[in-house]
């Protein structure tokens, strides 16, 4: 990849980018190609390999954009709740709405699976792990106060996110049962994620006062009807 240091160059890469996005979520890895990138943002396609070497350079480009669009999202959750049970509460939710709110990104991050894309770089997937982390860490305090049970938070926090990833495939697939009202889907999943790593003392657990508080108008937003 070539940079371009001035403010053109720099326009035109976010350009390519946010066009990429949108052309993977409406036709897929097969139909997004550098002839229709350019067509939708009106330069060459030879202008494009300035900054990507090739197609797969580019998704490569939209995963490293994505898992610091999450990350940095779930820091913030995290650095506003104090308490650790409570925070893997709003971990999920955060999580949720990120996947059901930003669904180019989720897609190229958890779900595209092509053939012949060349691998996302073994480093750089660690480096994504970053947000599994944040969940370990919260995860790893509420066990050292007996509120949750997680003697291996690495492993807990991918039994939740397993959970949170099914939940958020579904309904950015449209697969839920229309009669399933949307936002109680969503807080049921948070909730059976958390259940699943609640200390046995514990034994029917519910969100904590300071996320309910806020549940309500969040999944109303994130979980919004289909037209």
């Amino acid at each position: 990849m070539t940079s371009d240091p001035s403010e053109d160059g720099r326009d035109l890469r976010r350009a390519i980018l946010d066009q990429a996005r949108s052309l993977l979520l409406e036709s897929g890895h097969t139909g997004l190609t550098m002839r229709r990138i350019a067509g939708a943002i009106g330069c060459t396609p030879t202008a494009i390999y300035l900054y990507f070497r090739d197609k797969d350079a580019l998704l490569h480009a939209l995963i490293d954009e994505g898992l610091e669009r999450l990350h940095g999202a779930l820091q913030e959750t995290a650095r506003e709740t104090p308490d650790p049970v409570e925070r893997v509460e709003a971990l999920c939710r955060r999580y949720v709405a990120f996947g059901l709110e930003n669904p180019e990104y989720y897609e190229v991050m958890f779900t595209l699976r092509p053939r012949r894309m060349e691998r996302y770089p073994a480093e750089k997937y660690r480096r994504g792990r970053r947000s599994l982390e944040v969940f370990a860490e919260s995860l790893a305090e509420a066990h050292a106060r007996g509120r949750m049970e997680a003697p291996d938070p690495l492993l807990a926090a991918s039994v939740v996110w397993s959970g949170l990833h099914g939940a958020v495939e579904l309904l950015s697939a449209r697969r839920l049962d229309q009669s399933i009202d949307r936002s109680a889907f969503v807080e049921a999943a948070v909730h059976h994620a958390c259940r699943g790593v609640t200390a046995p003392a514990d034994a029917d657990p519910q969100p904590g006062p300071a996320a309910r508080a806020g549940a309500s108008a969040q999944t109303t937003t994130l979980a919004r009807e289909e037209p």
